[in-house]
């Protein structure tokens, strides 16, 4: 098949763009999908972390890097299940 420039095998082209363009949308989706994940406070699993979960999370990060003694620690805890209940 020749082209309107008489060059031969031009005439499959369009499935390349028709490929881009799916790989395009597909992508944004994705990309879509990430952010909009991050911004609503999912993790990875999916689950939406409570305000309360998060701040234990938090709590046992900061007293795994040593940032907190054990005292400290437990005090954050009990600060944390008054404020819950």
């Amino acid at each position: 098949m020749m082209d309107l420039y008489g060059r031969p095998g031009m005439g499959w082209m369009w499935i390349f763009w028709i490929l881009i363009v799916v790989g395009l949308v597909l992508l944004i989706i994705l990309l879509a999908r990430l952010v909009g994940g991050v911004v609503s406070g999912r993790g990875a699993g999916g689950t939406r972390a409570t305000g309360g979960s998060r701040a234990r999370e938090i709590l046992a990060e900061r007293y795994a890097r040593g940032e907190l003694t054990g005292d400290e620690y437990r005090e954050g805890l009990r600060t944390l299940n008054e404020a819950e209940g």
